[in-house]
């Protein structure tokens, strides 16, 4: 018996027992790898340097933008091909890609060619959706939560090891930033000959699955619009909101979908209706909504903020510190997101109000680091801001997640990003790409610490009102039961 019960479990998917081991291993071991980029913190003065001789204005107003375009237009068909050929094909694109983006870093000369060196780049972002949901195919889901602690340490420890290395061979060892550039190489070259051990999955959420999953492909149900329909960010009914079956495996169906039966046209009618049904829960609404405008934000900060640096920093680059600023900031971000775990505290009646407070705080990081003439102010700043945003998002993660089943977490995730992609394009195309503003350095960060300035009035007025009507709703209460 138990050798039968060992065969079945060698043979299923997800994996039991310690059959998670070698798939997480190799996975961590993609991520640390596949992050340990030593050359990245020095990438825009690299490129303004004499390796590749750019201007300011070719850099940040028509090289820069096209990862932005290239990460956009690559989402979605990226989502949907993951799913399709199940994740490791994938993985293993994602390390050619960022191959090829170091391989043209250090070889590629002109505008064009470090622009077709970025559409490589937006192709590895794009498909790190691989890397999150690959795991999820090869292991129970008693040890999801493990399993994502380990992939996710191992990708903070490769940035944060990546930038500190990068740091002491500049400034200790002398190296060249060509010659960091070449160990970026080397470390994604090992990262993709792991990708090709990972064990092949036998499922995915969507187009390749074990048994028949019950679909609702007629969309919520009117029971379900009603519930939803009276739940809204910040107010008292969260608990409620927790039994909306978001989360239920077995909704009420009038189709049963094999496997063999699933295709494109039936996949994208899933996910239209799951979008309709988590969508119309105003407590999700309201988080996704701050995910989208403060990431698209965030991104615009630190895709830039080397240039910030440049205008700042000593003439020598060993004299700079932006490895140590981006390790720093990225080990005391995981820290603040660890300890953000132990909170426990209900955010259903001031969450919008804390996420108005700390938008607004960093808005003064922002305007700080774009005001002070000081690279240490700066540096400082940066820290801070990166601090805040990690840990709001962790938070905004763990409201997020807590009523989703896998499929609906993937499906929220996936449309906060690309809607935080839309935005992010929209500000690049407008404020940064040459065709538009155009805008330098310094003005750019302007741009970017009035948006979250408008972020912080847009929660704190919804915040107010909310708490307003939550306490004139408690007080009416006493005289409605009083009356009666």
């Amino acid at each position: 018996m138990k050798l039968r019960e060992k065969a079945r479990c060698r043979k299923a998917m997800p994996m039991c027992g310690a059959g998670y081991v070698m798939p997480t291993f190799l996975l961590c071991a993609y991520g640390f790898f596949a992050n340990l980029r030593p050359s990245e913190p020095f990438l825009t003065a690299f490129l303004l340097g004499p390796d590749k001789n750019l201007t300011e204005r070719q850099v940040y107003n028509e090289i820069y933008p096209v990862w932005t375009y290239s990460y956009l237009a690559l989402l979605f068909p990226v989502f949907l091909a993951t799913d399709y050929l199940r994740y490791k094909p994938v993985i293993i694109l994602q390390g050619l890609s960022l191959i090829v983006t170091w391989f043209m870093l250090l070889y590629a000369q002109g505008t064009l060619a470090i622009q077709f060196l970025e559409f490589f780049y937006g192709i590895s972002t794009a498909t790190d959706v691989a890397y999150y949901a690959y795991i999820y195919s090869v292991v129970d889901s008693s040890m999801f939560q493990k399993v994502t602690s380990y992939c996710r340490i191992a990708t903070l420890t490769g940035l944060t090891a990546g930038s500190v290395m990068g740091q002491i061979l500049l400034s200790v060892a002398n190296w060249s930033l060509f010659s960091l550039n070449v160990i970026s190489l080397i470390s994604v070259s090992i990262a993709f000959s792991a990708a090709w051990f990972l064990p092949m999955p036998k499922k995915s959420l969507f187009f390749h699955q074990n048994s028949s999953r019950e679909i609702n492909v007629t969309g919520p149900s009117h029971k379900d619009s009603i519930n939803n329909g009276d739940l809204r960010c910040g107010s008292e009914s969260e608990d409620i909101e927790a039994q909306i079956p978001l989360n239920n495996e077995n909704s009420p169906a009038d189709n049963r979908v094999e496997e063999n039966t699933v295709n494109l046209l039936m996949v994208l009618r899933i996910l239209w209706n799951d979008f309709l049904n988590c969508y119309s829960s105003r407590t999700l609404l309201c988080w996704s909504v701050w995910w989208a405008l403060s990431t698209c934000g965030y991104c615009q900060v630190v895709n830039y903020v080397q240039g910030l640096w440049q205008n700042l920093a000593p003439p020598s680059h060993s004299d700079s510190y932006n490895g140590i600023v981006e390790g720093a900031s990225t080990l005391l971000g995981a820290v603040a997101v660890f300890a953000v775990g132990f909170i426990k505290k209900s955010w259903s009646t001031y969450g919008e109000l804390v996420l108005a407070f700390f938008s607004l705080a960093i808005t003064v990081c922002i305007y700080i680091m774009d005001t002070f003439l000081s690279i240490w102010v700066c540096y400082a700043s940066y820290v801070v801001f990166r601090i805040i945003y990690m840990l709001l998002i962790t938070i905004a993660t763990f409201q997020i997640a807590a009523s989703l089943n896998m499929e609906r977490y993937a499906l929220v995730f996936g449309v906060n990003t690309f809607a935080a992609l839309v935005l992010q394009t929209l500000m690049t195309l407008i404020v940064v790409d040459s065709s538009g503003l155009g805008l330098d350095i310094p003005m750019q960060f302007m741009v970017y610490a009035g948006y979250f300035a408008v972020i912080s009035v847009i929660f704190f007025v919804s915040g107010l009102y909310h708490l307003i009507s939550d306490w004139l709703r408690k007080r009416e209460a006493p005289e409605s039961s009083g009356v009666g």
